[in-house]
């Protein structure tokens, strides 16, 4: 009898041993789809297009590091910002990724290029955040319902269900950025916050990454590269490592 119990705890133990730990899920968000082109380079590029390049070569790069990525599309196809969040969080996401191309209106369009990386907040660091969380939240579908303008994410910051996922969100966007600005070469435009509602409800760290300007017919040209792109994936890919490095040793 004792020795019934005794090989039954030790299979179980090994058992326990061999199980493979939970994948490390990461949500991927390519900006804009369907009707949605988001910004449009001099040549004709558009943002949604290249979006979706990139974080398939994410989604690859994590899957190579052991995680597991979950692109919110896959396709050419409309998805409501509220639904990408929502995805992350039905999919009991580890952090949340959300990819996008920057844009400058104006006499400095052809001018401005670099990287920006962003987190949540309801408000906005400075007037250039504010104007890029206004042209990414336009991006709403019809149907969709409109956020209260009055302040569109103060709900939801006093909701969060982990309030550590803000902090969270400021490290991981600080952990990506860096890798950004130096793998890219890129012009370093900082770590900002805005209120996205792209972001709005994600239950996990979140980020919303400005790869480079699609504006800019020299920085546009590189991001339609795969070579330049895999650049980006790579980057992305090592800030969450770095991120992830950081967290386990904290």
């Amino acid at each position: 009898m004792l020795r019934a119990l005794f090989l039954l705890t030790l299979l179980s133990a090994r058992a326990a041993a061999a199980a493979p730990e939970p994948a490390f899920v990461v949500v991927v968000d390519p900006g804009h789809g369907g009707e949605k082109d988001g910004a449009v380079g001099p040549s004709g590029l558009r943002e949604k297009d290249l979006t979706l390049q990139i974080a398939r070569r994410v989604a690859a790069r994590l899957a190579a590091q052991g995680g597991r990525a979950v692109l919110t599309r896959d396709a050419d196809r409309a998805v409501p910002l509220a639904a990408r969040a929502a995805l992350a969080n039905a999919r009991q996401a580890d952090l949340f990724v959300s990819i996008h191309l920057n844009a400058m209106p104006g006499p400095a369009r052809g001018r401005a290029h670099g990287v920006e990386t962003y987190f949540l907040s309801a408000d906005a660091s400075d007037a250039s955040a504010t104007a890029v969380a206004a042209r990414e939240n336009a991006d709403r579908l019809a149907g969709e319902p409109e956020p209260d303008p009055r302040d569109p994410v103060s709900g939801i910051l006093q909701d969060l269900a982990d309030k550590d996922a803000l902090s969270e969100s400021s490290r991981l966007a600080y952990a990506v950025h860096e890798r950004l600005v130096h793998g890219l070469g890129a012009e370093d435009r900082g770590v900002k916050q805005a209120p996205f509602y792209v972001l709005a409800g994600a239950r996990m760290p979140a980020v919303l990454l400005e790869v480079g300007f699609v504006s800019n017919a020299a920085e546009a040209r590189r991001l339609a590269t795969p070579a330049y792109q895999d650049q980006v994936a790579r980057a992305i890919a090592e800030g969450v490592a770095a991120w992830r490095s950081a967290l386990a040793a904290r």
